[in-house]
């Protein structure tokens, strides 16, 4: 059997559902392994305008604790399927390193510049976790942009989550969906002013 080219892997590159990414997940050494991979981005500046948080075995769960709370808090009236949905978020997948931008406000590298650096390491992470065997998925949600459950995950004032990444052995095999046709994407500027 012949391994796939370089760019065969890349097309071949799809994320898993959070729901579907079971046990084992990546061991401490293998993790370090992806987040090296995870951190050779682009980034103006080295301004290094990320950090990761791993979440994991039980800190799962009182995360979800969190979410469900904060829910209730935000929408007394929260359906319960709402709130139990919050509480399993993130208990299905044996690990989820959270991307942290870290902004630096004022940098000559504009903000958007440094978010997309955290960005472009939340891809990477999901291609390296791939190329060593597990499944993934990049996913935010509401509490993504929430002040308290930042302050819950230890975020300072200039820091925002770029992704949760939900890393995990794949319990079934995810189908390919359509992708957009990049022919009919591009474009060619050719000097003339609009």
């Amino acid at each position: 059997m012949s391994l796939p080219t370089p760019l065969q892997f890349l097309d071949a590159r799809r994320s898993v559902p959070s729901r579907q990414l079971g046990e084992p997940g990546p061991d401490p050494a293998t993790l370090q392994r992806m987040l090296a991979s995870a951190v050779r981005v682009p980034d103006h500046g080295k301004l290094v305008p990320f950090r990761f948080i791993r979440i994991s075995g039980d800190a799962r769960h009182a995360l979800g604790e969190a979410l469900a709370a904060r829910t209730l808090h935000l929408d007394p009236g929260a359906p319960p399927a709402a709130i139990e949905k919050d509480r399993a978020r993130f208990s299905h997948a044996p690990l989820i390193v959270t991307v942290v931008a870290r902004l630096t406000p004022g940098h000559k590298v504009p903000e958007q510049e440094q978010l997309l650096t955290a960005g472009s390491v939340c891809f990477a992470l999901l291609q390296a976790a791939q190329a060593l065997g597990f499944g993934a998925q990049w996913l935010t949600g509401w509490m993504a942009y929430d002040d308290a459950i930042a302050r819950t995950l230890g975020l300072d004032a200039n820091e925002k989550v770029a992704g949760f990444i939900h890393i995990g052995t794949p319990l079934l095999e995810v189908p390919e969906r359509e992708r957009p046709d990049p022919a009919t994407l591009l474009s060619d500027w050719t000097g003339d002013r609009a």
